[in-house]
């Protein structure tokens, strides 16, 4: 009997100590650096994914809001008169932000969320990218979309900011915080 218990602990005690090195190994790489999760959602698709990013990476959350909010009738990209319309037709729009308090600056890496319109970010993001000091930060953009991949969208931020660190961006249509975990995990922020 007192050879089974003894063999109950050493069991328990080799079980915590394996779970223990399990759990440092899965850290995401971005550990140490201070995470920004900013975002852009029109409809609350990408607030919903950019919540569980926040969740996931411990990082702050950080809404990018339009300082006119957009309506239905503006985001209806089958009306080329519409606001969404209107703003992607023409390259240099760069909708105006309301105001924050937070300081971007002060984040080493930045989780950028956004739906695809037109294959690419909205130009809001170019506003948020243009009015804050990105250069040499780490951005990690994630966007939302009912049919685009991300590829073009950060093909394009990239070619526009070439002096931001961006890494691949991933879709995170109704991922869970497993999956977002598991992606998170995998980035490299060592280069």
């Amino acid at each position: 009997m007192k050879t089974i218990r003894i063999l109950s602990l050493i069991m328990a005690l080799f079980t915590l100590s394996t779970t223990g090195c399990a759990n440092q190994s899965a850290k995401p790489q971005q550990e140490g650096k201070k995470v920004l999760v900013a975002y852009f959602s029109a409809t609350g698709n990408t607030a919903a994914a950019a919540r569980k990013l926040a969740n996931v990476t411990g990082g702050t959350l950080l809404e990018i809001a339009p300082a006119q909010p957009y309506t239905s009738d503006d985001l209806d990209w089958n009306d080329k008169q519409s606001r969404s319309s209107v703003e992607m037709n023409d390259p240099k729009s760069r909708p105006a932000l309301k105001a924050t308090t937070e300081k971007v600056a002060d984040y080493d890496v930045i989780y950028l969320g956004y739906p695809i319109w037109w294959g690419v970010a909205p130009h809001v993001i170019n506003t948020f990218i243009e009015t804050h000091d990105l250069k040499g930060k780490t951005v990690v953009p994630f966007a939302t979309s009912g049919g685009s991949n991300i590829i073009q969208s950060v093909s394009e931020l990239k070619k526009a900011y070439p002096d931001v660190n961006w890494k691949d961006g991933k879709l995170l249509n109704r991922a869970s915080e497993d999956n977002i975990r598991q992606w998170v995990e995998q980035l490299d922020f060592d280069r």
